[in-house]
């Protein structure tokens, strides 16, 4: 594998919509992309992100409409997303899982690495159809987050308690095989990994909170580790299989483990900055920052701080490749349906128009102007 920093990016920032498809403890489904209206719009949900020089996006296929019977493959919720995206000359990312997967399917099964396989694998075959641009997958979204809510918490199916580092095991094995079915399909694929990137703050200096601090922050590397064969190597990882670190990280990301959250500007807030360049020292691969973004009047200051904290790890070389405005729509919240108002985008008219916050577009237009040699290839750092 190139192992070259040559973003394979069309635009450095980037626009995501959210496309989780989880089922919630009161077993409804989650669909955020009918949510916000993006199965009805997606042509001009495109087309408007690429006026505002957004030309590469995260999207997702919904497996459980896909597949509604094993082995048998409907692509009417996809194909329709693959031309628009083609028409408009928008990159996407495709995540093949976003936290849901058909009702038929055990999670704990075997069974389920296997069909996750022949899931990947028939959908690289279709997106080969549509195009001959290389492909961008991310086979798992938030493999270690997913793990936490579904394992541990029991908030989403299967609703597992102290299970959590079993799911994550699980999941693991499944993204692998995920991972070497679109790469038979395809050798030039890339694979993006996306995981929350958190920094737990002692209660205080002794030396007992700040070892707790330490191993309940060092959870956060662990699938990516797993995927990398540096540890449980019977789960099939091995360093071929990550490839692109993605990193979700939002004002909430810092926090005590008493659970109180840590504000921009406190004493104990940890620069976003040098998290990246500990990153890339752990794992020596080229980083996007996957997810991030604020709600309401927080938006424009918040993807400052989070491009000028970038900015300045990639002038300290490490590799940073994107920036992705997640969600980049407005969307009701999974739970409730509160308007979350986090995005460059709102609510569509009858029509697909969606109305632009114009705080965050002219702040998003004034970093791309800033930023225009921010693709120049970084010094990659080596790995531990």
């Amino acid at each position: 594998m190139d192992r070259t920093p040559q973003s394979p990016f069309s635009s450095f920032f980037m626009g995501g919509f959210d496309c989780a498809t989880h089922r919630r403890r009161d077993g409804a489904r989650v669909d955020s992309l009918i949510a916000q209206g993006h199965d009805r719009f997606t042509a001009q949900d495109y087309a408007a992100i690429a006026s505002n020089g957004l030309a590469t996006a995260r999207d997702g296929l919904r497996w459980h409409l896909i597949e509604p019977a094993r082995g048998q493959y409907d692509w009417s919720s996809w194909r329709p997303m693959l031309r628009a995206a083609a028409e408009a000359g928008v990159q996407v990312v495709w995540d093949l899982w976003h936290y849901g997967h058909p009702d038929w399917l055990d999670i704990w099964s075997p069974d389920f690495v296997e069909r996750m396989a022949a899931f990947a694998e028939a959908a690289a075959r279709v997106h080969a159809e549509h195009t001959d641009a290389v492909p961008l997958w991310c086979p798992m979204n938030e493999i270690s987050y997913f793990a936490y809510m579904a394992g541990d918490q029991g908030e989403w199916a299967p609703y597992g308690q102290g299970q959590g580092p079993e799911l994550k095991r699980q999941l693991v094995r499944a993204a692998v095989a995920a991972t070497n079915a679109v790469r038979r399909v395809d050798p030039r694929a890339r694979i993006l990994w996306c995981e929350p990137c958190v920094h737990i703050v002692p209660q205080s200096m002794h030396p007992d909170d700040v070892t707790a601090a330490r191993r309940m922050a060092d959870a956060q590397w662990e699938a990516f580790d797993m995927l990398a064969g540096r540890r449980d190597p019977d789960l099939g990882g091995h360093a071929e299989v990550l490839d692109i670190v993605g990193l979700n990280f939002y004002s909430h990301n810092q926090w005590t483990p008493a659970g109180n959250f840590v504000p921009l500007g406190h004493h104990s807030w940890r620069p976003f900055s040098t998290m990246l360049t500990d990153i890339a020292s752990r794992y020596g691969r080229p980083i996007i920052v996957a997810e991030t973004g604020a709600e309401g009047s927080a938006r424009s200051a918040w993807i400052h701080y989070v491009a000028s904290e970038v900015e300045q790890a990639r002038d300290s070389g490490v590799p940073v490749q994107g920036i992705c405005l997640y969600p980049i729509c407005n969307y009701p919240g999974w739970n409730d349906a509160r308007l979350c108002p986090t995005g460059l985008l709102g609510a569509p008219e009858a029509d697909g128009r969606r109305p632009v916050h114009a705080p965050l577009a002219r702040e998003l237009a004034r970093l791309q102007r800033d930023m225009e040699e921010a693709r120049r290839p970084p010094v990659m750092l080596a790995a531990e």
